[in-house]
């Protein structure tokens, strides 16, 4: 049962996802290879923190905070993959209420505090080129901890500001949702009462939490373009850029896709593209984070070579 009547109306217990794709030989194909990228999701961003939290030539903030990106990564992917993945193989994709509004709970903790972490890192690369000698005693323990703590709780006051007013609207009639996960931009427009607080809350994390962390990271970028310019010898600069290099990547794929996901106005056509860039930031960017850091990264390389080596030895 889909619905409840309560008093003249009634009210939506449960949700219907429509999904990937409603083709089953399509949706055959996408299992495997989508089971493949959630476990490999989970091994690399395990194994990245684990090799963080043994090696001690990296207990510097980059990594520390690399560290928190792989765990927001587990999380944000787990809260959706395992889910979407069970659903493959139903013909009704229902969700309940509660489990909408869980759902959406966690993807809306991960996505602001992600931002948040970003921006932290955009600020940590600028003290290493900007501020060398000084590097050490800024970013200290304490501070990038406080950063972490800050951009956890920042996610998560998001997050329930959000679902609380989502999910307090009254659900009477349609209760299809055009996509694979429970979703702000899809959900609000099923509800029967006036949704205007929810709209405006959207808007003010996306301003507040969204531009504000996008604001930090290009201004970090400005002055470590400055930084860079600075630098006389080609050799140094060429260092100093590639220091940045593969959080600029991240950071690109990432509010490259949501942006075009939540600022987009919404069609049918461009539904089936958000559905397409929303797999990209939920299930793709958690797989390449781990990648994009450890491939171009010489300390990385090291540590696994030095963590191999120990494992051999014993």
């Amino acid at each position: 049962r889909s619905m409840e009547w309560n008093g003249n109306y009634s009210s939506v217990t449960m949700f219907l996802l429509l999904g990937l794709s409603d083709e089953k030989e399509l949706q055959l194909i996408l299992f495997p290879i989508f089971l493949v990228i959630y476990l490999v999701t989970l091994i690399w961003n395990l194994g990245l923190i684990l090799l963080i939290r043994v090696d001690s030539h990296l207990h510097i903030p980059m990594y520390f905070f690399l560290s928190f990106l792989s765990f927001i990564d587990i999380c944000y992917s787990s809260s959706i993959s395992p889910r979407m993945l069970s659903d493959f193989f139903e013909d009704e994709k229902r969700i309940s209420f509660i489990a909408c509004a869980t759902q959406y709970f966690v993807v809306a903790w991960m996505g602001p505090a992600e931002c948040c972490l970003l921006a932290a890192m955009a600020y940590d690369r600028y003290m290493a080129i900007g501020s060398p000698l000084q590097y050490s005693a800024i970013m200290a323990p304490g501070l990038c901890g406080k950063m972490v703590a800050g951009a956890c709780v920042s996610g998560f006051l998001s997050s329930l500001s959000l679902t609380v007013s989502c999910f307090q609207l009254y659900y009477c009639g349609p209760n299809v949702i055009q996509h694979f996960f429970c979703d702000l931009p899809q959900i609000i427009p099923l509800s029967c009462s006036n949704p205007f607080i929810s709209q405006m809350i959207l808007l003010l994390v996306a301003i507040v939490v969204g531009f504000g962390s996008l604001f930090v990271i290009l201004l970090s970028y400005g002055f470590i373009a400055a930084s860079i310019l600075k630098i006389s010898s080609g050799k140094g600069s060429a260092k100093a850029f590639n220091t940045c290099a593969s959080h600029l990547a991240a950071v690109t794929l990432y509010y490259g896709t949501t942006l075009s996901v939540y600022l987009c106005p919404k069609s049918n056509q461009t539904m089936k593209q958000d559905k397409v860039l929303s797999v990209f930031y939920v299930i793709i960017i958690p797989i390449l984070n781990p990648l994009i850091y450890s491939l171009r990264n010489k300390e990385i390389k090291e540590a696994l070579k030095r963590l191999i080596k120990r494992a051999t030895a014993l």
